[in-house]
């Protein structure tokens, strides 16, 4: 079916007021019809993630429906009873939580659904804490406020794995969205299939946080901004539970709100998300100020260093907390002699360099969290759940403990404000600290960047040149020359799956990783340098250079 006739079909079937007058809205407008219809929104390996807004290829009520009852006929067959479902502070995030829920009790699953905006991890948590079968997160992560999404979790609390969501896809893939009509949640709810979940989840998950802590705290100035996200409540909570009592949260960003006003991208890997807090932190003169984004899985940090306020990058906050954890366990006695740390292959190789002094295995994985998940499960079915330290990402994911399967910035806001206090009570801050582990492991620098490759032909055209790249692999890139070369689709160096991703090494002291995001219209740069400051800066300049060339 041509993307005139889904329009027209929608045109016919929908009975949603918003969505149909934007369907009225549409008429005449070709370019705006194919972009809604040209494809249906896929469901895949990462989740599904879309723009708001009427469509095959957008998300609204249809779509989560159409997903929720391909998940609800698998969980049927599996003879899975229950799910668990959370959601974030975003446009129709609700809307669409309690609209997945009634899908699934029409099934007669019962579901615990949150209250509340809540964290990912805290659903990651729930999962595995209720026994349910499945979950659900109704997230877009860090995305502009005009995207929204939903991530399927499996009884480990972890995100499903490929094999299990292509099997998942196979399921949705029947279902008509115009035929899945449950009843109100009400009705579900009088019949005891939705319940809410209870306050002692929550409470069970603070302490499983807490438990993570090292060390005693002295006073610290902190301020947070949830940037309008679900870590308004639980963050907090934690910080003040461990004695950090001088917590000033920037007004403008306390409370959810999915329009994000104040900042139009709530990610903390970007400066701009700072900004208010950063002006708060300099007129009170604060020691960190801390961000976590929309769902709270993630969470940026900048520290008071010399008078100025310097932001800490995904990878130096890696290093900061591998360090710290795994000293503090050395000097106590109980480091596992053999201990993992998790990372992923776009992250930096410094870590391993830390895990190494400490004679700690480093396992790397794929981008994308669900892969350390995935590492952690495995411990854990051989009983060895005990050897997990910690998992991190570049993309400033954290996770110490067992408690969840997915990166989480209650736990990571919580060390990272306790290993401040901790340097802080040394006479030394974050960068300082820093500074320090580059003396030993050397002056390795990180610098990511991302093109995008909007719309139909968008999409093409990235596929075209990473296609071409393949055919004719380059020899030369930011004037070295390329002495190693990997292409996830067809490598046998790793024990990893078969991932779209391009690697490359130069005699310069140069690596490149590039990779095709897999939720947002995106391809990913991460470029990584060892050779000195000044020389790192001409590396990173030459590289974008050629990538420019290359990619537009």
């Amino acid at each position: 079916m041509g993307y005139i006739e889904k329009y027209n079909e929608w045109k016919e079937k929908v009975t949603d007021k918003v969505l149909k007058e934007e369907l009225e809205k549409m008429e005449g407008n070709t370019e705006a019809i194919e972009n809604a219809f040209y494809k249906d929104l896929e469901f895949g390996t990462g989740g599904m993630r879309g723009v708001l807004g009427v469509g095959t290829n957008c998300l609204n009520i249809y779509n989560i429906r159409k997903v929720t009852e391909g998940v609800s006929r698998y969980m049927v067959d599996k003879g899975l009873e229950s799910a668990a479902i959370s959601y974030d502070s975003r446009i129709n995030s609700k809307l669409f939580a309690h609209t997945a829920a009634a899908v699934f009790a029409s099934h007669g699953i019962k579901v615990y659904i949150v209250a509340d905006v809540s964290p990912t991890p805290f659903l990651s948590f729930a999962v595995r804490k209720l026994n349910c079968g499945m979950g659900v997160m109704v997230t877009a992560s860090h995305n502009p406020k005009k995207y929204n999404g939903y991530k399927l979790y499996n009884s480990t609390g972890c995100q499903i794995l490929d094999d299990e969501a292509y099997e998942v896809v196979s399921y949705v893939e029947k279902v008509d969205p115009f035929e899945v009509k449950p009843k109100d949640d009400k009705v579900y709810i009088k019949q005891d299939l939705i319940n809410v979940m209870e306050s002692w989840v929550y409470g069970s998950f603070l302490n499983s946080v807490e438990a993570q802590s090292l060390n005693d705290v002295e006073k610290l100035k902190i301020v947070y901004t949830p940037l309008n996200g679900a870590g308004y409540k639980l963050v907090p909570s934690v910080l003040y539970e461990r004695g950090f009592d001088d917590i000033t949260i920037v007004p403008e960003q306390a409370k959810p709100n999915g329009n994000f006003t104040t900042c139009p991208y709530p990610n903390p890997e970007k400066p701009e998300a700072l900004k208010l807090a950063l002006k708060i932190a300099k007129e009170i003169d604060a020691d960190i100020v801390l961000a976590t984004d929309p769902d709270c899985d993630r969470v940026g940090a900048a520290v008071k260093h010399r008078g100025d306020f310097v932001l800490i990058t995904g990878n130096e906050m890696g290093v900061l907390l591998a360090d710290y954890i795994l000293g503090t366990k050395h000097v106590r006695w109980n480091l596992p002699q053999n201990g993992i740390i998790v990372t992923t292959i776009v992250s930096t190789p410094m870590a391993e360099k830390i895990a190494d002094r400490f004679n700690i295995e480093t396992r790397k994985v794929l981008t994308g969290f669900k892969w350390i998940g995935d590492q952690m499960n495995k411990l854990d079915a051989d009983g060895e759940l005990d050897r997990f330290i910690l998992g991190f990402e570049e993309s400033y994911g954290y996770l110490a403990g067992g408690h969840a399967r997915d990166k989480d910035a209650v736990v990571a806001s919580m060390l990272i404000c306790e290993m401040t206090s901790v340097y802080l009570k040394q006479g030394k801050t974050l960068v300082d600290q820093l500074a320090e582990l580059h003396k030993i492991y050397g002056k390795y620098e990180n610098k990511n960047i991302s093109k995008a490759f909007e719309g139909v032909t968008g999409a093409a055209k990235m596929q075209e040149i990473l296609a071409n790249l393949r055919k004719k692999p380059l020899k030369k890139l930011a004037g070295g020359t390329i002495v190693k070369f990997i292409d996830y689709m067809n490598q046998n160096e790793q024990p990893i799956p078969k991932s779209n991703v391009l690697s490359y090494e130069t005699d310069n002291g140069l690596s490149i990783i590039i990779r095709p995001s897999g939720t947002e219209p995106l391809c990913k740069f991460y470029m990584t340098a060892s050779a000195g400051e000044k020389e790192n800066k001409t590396l990173f300049a030459a590289a974008e250079a050629d990538l420019d060339k290359i990619f537009g």
